[in-house]
C-alpha cells in the first residue's frame, strides 16, 4: 500500500479522534508524533510509547517534556493491503500504546488481544 507523510498523518488524527473520551481524556503531556519508520530502520515495529508510564511515576510536575506516543508510516502501509486493513491498524497501534502510558505490559496486552 503506497500512502503520503501527510494523509496517514490525517487518517492517524482521524482514529485518534475515535477513539473513546475516557480513554483519551487520561492522556496528560502526551504528544502524538508520526515518523515514517523506527531509527533501526525496520519495518516490524508500528509504534512506541516513549515516556514513564503512570504506574512507574512517584510525581509528575511542571517543566517535564511531554511522553511521546509514535506511529510509524511505512510499517503500517508495508503491512496492510487496504485502507480498511490500515484503519483497523492503526486503531489498534493507538490503543496498545496509550495502554503502555497506563501501564500495561505486552503479556497482558497479549491476553487483551491488543498485541
Amino acid at each position: 500500500m503506497d500512502m503520503d507523510a501527510g494523509a496517514f498523518e490525517a487518517l492517524v488524527i482521524e482514529e485518534l479522534d475515535l477513539l473513546p473520551d475516557d480513554m483519551v481524556d487520561r492522556l496528560d503531556n502526551v504528544v502524538f508524533v508520526v515518523e515514517d519508520r523506527p531509527e533501526d530502520g525496520s519495518l516490524d515495529l508500528l509504534g512506541m510509547y516513549d515516556g514513564l508510564a503512570l504506574t512507574e511515576r512517584t510525581q509528575y510536575g511542571m517543566g517535564e517534556l511531554p511522553d511521546r506516543i509514535i506511529v510509524y508510516r511505512e510499517p503500517h502501509l508495508a503491512q496492510c493491503e487496504t485502507l480498511d486493513e490500515l484503519r483497523d491498524e492503526i486503531h489498534t497501534t493507538l490503543v496498545h500504546e496509550i495502554a503502555h502510558f497506563h501501564g500495561i505490559d505486552d503479556a497482558h496486552l497479549h491476553e487483551l488481544g491488543w498485541a
